[in-house]
């Protein structure tokens, strides 16, 4: 019974890695698509209007499938949901992104899976190895440093942007990979989208630009992007596999997120890809196994 109930709980694990990557997939091209959107959309406006859009398909994901109303003790963490990853992380990184360019923003996505390891442990009651946090901090160092070498230009406000955008995203990854357990993957990001209705929903009105006709193809690709996959498709695979694999471990799969656009350019673009380039993704690859092995 007992070998039975672990080879379970290995598969159950490996169902959550398998979850994470695809939602760290999904989530890779939200920086590009954000930075080109803003350059022809209204940052607080491209933030409302991305929610609403995913908000109406996420009560209708509801509706259709008949879904059970939360439970009166799952509401504050839902609002915190919607804080961190609904209006919070997309508005501060939309605002960032005016200042910085999304291969700067790298310096900062390193520091997620960190900040999402941290609050697993304070909000989800993991509690990993101590060796889990030297690879966890390995990775983000290895991150940064590379983003870094880049060659990348000071822009204080939006550094301190973003820095506040890794925050609210790691609290909001955190406490809907911990409502996930109970409540369902798609069903927390969509619930969560029906808590920020009543916000979004007034200041897309408001702040409607006059008019659109201006506005080019690729920004309209761009919004439908980060509106239906950014946030909606890529939580329904990230929050199952947060709960799954572990907050802790699994948001170390986010160490990898900026190498996929390089390998996306190699492979579409035929761009050159730099041994020192291989040599960081082959370190980080290390570092999110290390984070695996030893997260229990």
């Amino acid at each position: 019974m007992e070998l039975t109930s672990h080879f379970s709980t290995l598969d159950t694990r490996t169902q959550g890695w398998v979850n994470g990557f695809i939602g760290v997939v999904i989530f890779s091209g939200s920086l590009p698509a954000t930075r080109l959107a803003v350059m022809e959309f209204d940052p607080v406006f491209l933030t409302m209007i991305r929610a609403a859009i995913a908000a109406s398909l996420g009560l209708c994901l509801l509706w259709w499938f008949k879904a059970k109303r939360p439970a009166r003790a799952q509401w504050a963490p839902l609002a915190l949901v919607a804080l961190g990853v609904v209006i919070g992380f997309p508005l501060l990184t939309a605002l960032a992104l005016q200042y910085v360019t999304s291969a700067h923003s790298i310096v900062f996505i390193g520091l997620l899976p960190l900040a999402t390891a941290v609050f697993g442990v304070l909000r989800g009651g993991e509690r990993p190895r101590p060796v889990f946090w030297l690879f966890s901090i390995l990775g983000s160092v290895l991150v940064m440093g590379y983003a870094v070498a880049q060659g990348l230009n000071a822009a204080p406000a939006g550094d301190l942007l973003m820095l506040l955008a890794v925050l609210v995203c790691g609290l909001g990854y955190a406490e809907g990979a911990t409502l996930s357990r109970s409540l369902g993957g798609w069903q927390v990001i969509c619930w969560a989208l029906v808590v920020a209705m009543p916000v979004v929903l007034p200041l897309r009105l408001l702040l409607a630009p006059p008019s659109v006709r201006g506005i080019s193809l690729p920004a309209w690709l761009s919004l439908g992007y980060v509106a239906l996959f950014s946030m909606l498709i890529g939580f329904v695979f990230w929050y199952r596999g947060l709960a799954q694999g572990g907050i802790a471990a699994v948001g170390q799969l986010q160490l990898l997120q900026p190498f996929f656009g390089l390998a996306l350019a190699a492979g579409l673009l035929h761009e050159q890809v730099s041994l020192g380039m291989v040599l960081v993704t082959v370190a980080v690859i290390g570092c999110v196994a290390g984070a695996k092995k030893f997260a229990r």
